[in-house]
């Protein structure tokens, strides 16, 4: 299970968005449902999921049709503030949505779309695991309407699989991906680098693996130890090594001249596409600080600057909506400090970058030195831009900190 929820002011029991929330239409709108189930959980993951053995008092056959629920509940609030338009993208996210019976997330995908609609050319992504795709769960998506599988690969490698607790074949990989293609749908296949016992020669096996798999996106992300989970107890206990940072970095450059030489290219710090069309537009949207509603235990919302997020377990998410209230734990306005510190976050991470006067007035002679230590091109900042060298992407979090300290 994920850490504790943010603090926040009290959320409205009838869900209710402020008189004052300047919501613009225009801009795009996006819906992200969580699936908060696990076979087994990765020592690593500090998502909000449950197992079997956790979820006392909710049942998984009954989820889809409470989070159905949650969805007449934001229809009814987003009409009230008159917020309501199409979906441009939508994302099942998890836990793993594939152990729902592929129905049940047609159902939920239908009853979004009937409240909101689906803009054209809408992309509506299911991560999957890749023990739970079959050829007949592929088509059941497709033909509900969804357009793209995140694969959860993680590693070729057995060994780093078992490191990270990943239950799932290396060969079971192929086949889901065979059936997400077959299907129609496009792939997305996702890494993880940096596991304790994991050498460059696994990463580098990795990586041909998933390029063998021609999929159309590629995520490849470091590991992250986070508190709480299994892992950091482990290494906390001694039992397992803490992730070099310098192999990290080794991996992450390796993971880039390879993709780049198998025809992708990187559009987002951890993210590759074989072209822009491929990129993943709802993470996209979250980087670029569009408008979306997250269903689902633990979901987080955001619209025209207001945030919330929902109350953690599946049977108090169940027990408020049953009561015909909102879900939502708490929520917060940040302010306009506060915003400027999280866009220049999240856009400095993607290729575009961020233009120099969204930069705080004080902090803007610091570009010079950044493009003096390699860490941001030169020719994009004489056009006004802030753009990540590979060497800046590596250190991403050192490039934030001098734009807004």
């Amino acid at each position: 299970m994920a850490g504790p929820l943010p603090l926040g002011d009290p959320a409205p029991s009838d869900g209710r968005l402020p008189a004052d929330l300047p919501v613009d239409t225009r801009v795009p709108f996006s819906a992200y449902l969580h699936i908060p189930f696990c076979t087994v959980r990765c020592g690593y993951c500090d998502f909000n999921t449950y197992t079997s053995t956790e979820l006392r008092g909710a049942k998984q056959e009954d989820y889809a049709s409470t989070l159905i629920s949650e969805i007449a509940l934001a229809h009814r609030v987003l009409g009230e503030a008159g917020a309501l338009r199409p979906m441009d993208t939508v994302f099942f996210g998890g836990g793993t949505p594939t152990l729902l019976p592929a129905g049940d997330l047609a159902r939920m995908l239908e009853a979004a779309t009937t409240a909101f609609g689906l803009a054209e050319g809408a992309e509506v992504t299911v991560e999957a695991n890749p023990d739970t795709v079959t050829p007949a769960v592929a088509r059941t998506l497709a033909d509900a309407g969804v357009t793209r599988m995140s694969v959860g690969m993680q590693s070729a490698v057995p060994h780093v699989l078992a490191a990270l607790d990943r239950t799932h074949r290396p060969e079971n990989v192929r086949t889901a991906v065979a059936a997400a293609k077959d299907a129609g749908l496009a792939v997305s296949v996702d890494l993880i680098y940096g596991a304790p016992g994991e050498s460059l020669a696994d990463w580098e096996a990795s990586l041909e693996a998933a390029l063998a798999l021609e999929p159309d996106h590629i995520s490849a992300y470091a590991l992250i130890i986070e508190d709480g989970t299994k892992l950091a107890r482990q290494i906390r206990r001694g039992e397992v090594p803490t992730p070099d940072d310098d192999l990290q970095a080794d991996m992450y450059e390796v993971a880039d001249a390879r993709l780049a030489a198998g025809g992708f290219d990187w559009y987002e710090v951890s993210n590759w596409a074989r072209t822009p069309a491929q990129r993943s537009r709802h993470n996209l949207a979250y980087w670029r600080g569009s408008d979306w509603w997250g269903f689902g235990p633990g979901a987080h919302s955001h619209m025209a600057g207001l945030r919330w997020w929902n109350v953690k377990h599946p049977a108090a998410y169940a027990q408020r909506l049953a009561a015909s209230e909102s879900p939502a734990a708490g929520t917060e306005r940040p302010d306009a400090e506060s915003r400027t510190l999280e866009r220049i976050l999240l856009l400095s991470r993607i290729r575009e970058g961020i233009a120099i006067d969204e930069v705080p007035l004080e902090n803007r002679k610091r570009v010079a030195g950044l493009i003096a230590d390699g860490l941001v091109d030169p020719a994009s900042a004489i056009q006004g831009r802030i753009q990540l060298t590979l060497r800046g992407r590596l250190l991403a979090d050192a490039v934030v900190r001098e734009l807004t300290d």
